[in-house]
């Protein structure tokens, strides 16, 4: 139970932890070594909280990256079943929800390849009743960037151009914007390089850029977190 408890307490002390950012680089790494020898000892309750603090950012990912929800809820259950069995192949260097989003990643590219799509950039078959314009009721109460519209309604409007746009842009500005990974936390969950990364993030505002200017979000909100 001690990583449980390690865990518990830095979840709870998060404006204490926050003091400077060195301190809170450190409860970082240390959560992330707690998590990883919890996962090795397969630590009673361990994965509830993990599940528990990591489940709307999860299933919104896999929503964006499939762009069928039903598909996402089934993939969802996988990721979390992978994380049970191969939980001791997280060594806790690097953050838990990177690892996580890497799992997630390479479910969807496996369940596209039994569909005989060869890539993540074929994941959009075309227009089809899954591909509907969706509301996505996924926010775990901490406003990103992309939740900071001004109503509900420009929200979905958001939500839907991201479903709109090329696949591999819109995974890197959903990893950026609504998970805030780093861009090099993107590179390695989509394993590719930085400069990659980078080209895509860019692509991907350009494309999205309308929308966003529509409803008074500047894009020079988010360009600087591309650098």
């Amino acid at each position: 139970m001690r990583a449980l408890a390690s865990i518990q307490s830095v979840f709870t002390s998060g404006s204490a932890a926050a003091s400077s950012a060195a301190q809170e680089q450190d409860a970082v790494r240390q959560e992330n070594l707690a998590i990883a020898a919890g996962l090795k000892r397969r630590e009673a309750g361990l994965l509830d909280t993990l599940i528990v603090r990591y489940q709307h950012r999860l299933l919104r990912y896999l929503v964006y990256l499939t762009g069928n929800r039903d598909l996402a809820e089934d993939l969802f259950q996988e990721v979390w079943m992978r994380v049970l069995l191969r939980g001791d192949q997280f060594n806790g260097k690097s953050r838990f929800d990177t690892w996580l989003f890497t799992i997630a990643r390479n479910l969807v590219i496996d369940f596209r390849r039994k569909r005989t799509l060869s890539s993540l950039d074929e994941l959009i078959d075309g227009p089809s009743e899954d591909d509907r314009p969706m509301s996505l009721n996924l926010i775990d109460g901490q406003a990103t960037p992309f939740a900071r519209m001004a109503t509900s309604e420009d929200r979905e409007r958001v939500s839907t151009a991201l479903l709109e746009i090329d696949t591999l842009y819109r995974e890197v500005l959903v990893l950026r914007f609504h998970e805030e990974l780093s861009l090099q936390e993107i590179a390695a969950v989509t394993r590719a390089p930085l400069s990659t990364v980078k080209s895509r993030l860019y692509r991907g505002l350009a494309a999205i850029k309308p929308m966003l200017e529509q409803h008074n979000f500047s894009p020079s909100d988010t360009a600087g977190a591309a650098g």
